[in-house]
């Protein structure tokens, strides 16, 4: 792990190769998984100040749970996540393009000028996953066999992670701490 900031940044940001692959992987890490997407305390209020705006953008199951259940729950970590349309792990976002991929109904109404919030933190950070420990956030690669195309695409064109999630990156930590992180990179390369 290498401190930047207030962060434990793990090396796989620099080793690990990704460029999601949306055409072979259909966007399986919205329809799949235990629980919805991590959130924020913070995003709760801004998921639900632009429901109204969203909602256009969804699919009939999802306004169905929306309505129901709300936009988020608690898991059984005790976290907040986005809720789920049955029990497999589809979030109550996503919509499907006529490809068939999956899409973020929160991040297509930014898109088109709907809101001004793109998507939970975790979402757009993929594959990232911060876990906030006593004293710094970890920012950990994580590991997932949907994503195995991105790996393919991200190492046929030679991107490192951290370098697929500079927008992300930016948006969660600033642009100080991207520069550093790309000067660690550097030297990290520059010893390998």
């Amino acid at each position: 792990m290498i401190i930047i900031g207030q962060t434990l940044v793990s090396e796989d940001l620099f080793e690990k190769q990704f460029v999601c692959d949306l055409n072979a992987c259909k966007g399986a890490c919205c329809i799949e998984g235990e629980s919805g997407a991590p959130l924020e305390k913070e995003e709760l209020l801004l998921i639900e100040e632009q429901l109204d705006a969203v909602r256009p953008y969804m699919r009939k199951e999802g306004l169905e749970v929306l309505d129901r259940e709300g936009p988020y729950t608690v898991d059984s970590d005790g976290d907040f996540v986005t809720s789920l349309v049955g029990n497999h792990g589809e979030c109550v976002f996503v919509n499907f393009d006529d490809k068939g991929i999956a899409k973020c109904a929160l991040e297509q109404a930014f898109l088109d000028g709907k809101t001004a919030w793109k998507k939970p933190i975790s979402c757009h950070l993929y594959p990232v996953r911060l876990a906030k420990l006593t004293e710094y956030v970890a920012v950990n690669y994580h590991r997932w066999q949907v994503c195995e195309p991105a790996c393919a695409c991200g190492k046929s064109l030679q991107v490192p992670v951290y370098r697929f999630l500079k927008e992300p990156l930016i948006r969660q930590f600033g642009e100080a701490w991207y520069s550093e992180l790309e000067e660690v990179a550097a030297q990290w390369n520059g010893a390998q």
